[in-house]
């Protein structure tokens, strides 16, 4: 099945495509005829996934920088020329490995030192990919951003306080953005999202530790990466030209939003 081309003629750079959710993204937009480029701190992950797609058809470019360094994002962004999308996909801890148990811990036993990566990667990113490639939609008066958070930021959790705030303020941060760049035909959104697991099959189970995770949820299941990206590309399409500022949570039903 082919699918549709959504997205053709449109150049599309997702922020930590190189493995997981972003590769899933980057890949679901290439196949609607996007040409992606492939961010990631690592540029043999990067090199991968633009390898996939190109096996598969599709156009696509490794853009190796990182999101945290605002010097690196700009030098980036005239390198690579204006984008029509920009998928702020990069997150967790700020590193490539991603955060391990030790990140988390009861906010009163922390310090700033524990906050900075969480910070850095989850909203100066999303601020630094913004203010470097947002102002080429603006001239061109059309361009759509989509900013990957979590139910973290929207509900709070436990353990999670730095990272909590780092979503918020991404999100918060998004819908600002939304109210300044709409009129220029940019629009800005999130999607919210809880536990989302690894790539399977429609009714495959997860895994023992994954659904002890979700057992609160109305879906009794963790999201599927394919879920996440047909999200984004309907946002990020022209059938979304008319949303804009919005927080759209996927999360089975983790937490409801009117």
């Amino acid at each position: 099945m082919t699918a549709e081309q959504t997205h053709a003629g449109r150049r599309v750079l997702v922020t930590g495509a190189g493995q997981r959710l972003g590769r899933v993204i980057a890949r679901e937009l290439a196949l609607r005829g996007a040409e992606v480029l492939v961010n990631d701190l690592d540029a043999g992950r990067a090199d991968a996934v633009v390898g996939e797609i190109q096996a598969a058809g599709g156009k696509a470019s490794a853009a190796v920088f990182d999101v945290t360094d605002f010097g690196s994002v700009t030098a980036a962004a005239a390198a690579l020329g204006p984008v029509d999308v920009l998928v702020n996909n990069a997150g967790n801890a700020g590193r490539p490995a991603g955060p391990t148990r030790d990140d988390f811990a009861w906010f009163t036993a922390t310090d700033p030192a524990d906050w900075d990566g969480f910070l850095k990667v989850n909203l100066y990113g999303v601020m630094h990919t913004a203010r470097a490639f947002v102002p080429a939609m603006v001239e061109r008066s059309w361009g759509r951003v989509v900013t990957i958070i979590s139910d973290a930021g929207r509900l709070g959790e436990p353990t999670m306080a730095a990272y909590s705030a780092a979503k918020a303020g991404a999100a918060g941060f998004s819908r600002a953005l939304a109210r300044e760049v709409g009129r220029h035909g940019v629009t800005v959104n999130c999607v919210s999202l809880g536990t989302v697991g690894p790539d399977r099959a429609e009714g495959e189970p997860d895994a023992p530790e994954l659904a002890q995770s979700v057992g609160r949820y109305v879906i009794r299941r963790s999201g599927r990466p394919g879920e996440v990206a047909a999200m984004v590309a309907f946002l990020s399409g022209p059938d979304g030209g008319w949303v804009t500022g919005q927080t759209y949570p996927m999360n089975g039903g983790y937490s409801f939003a009117l």
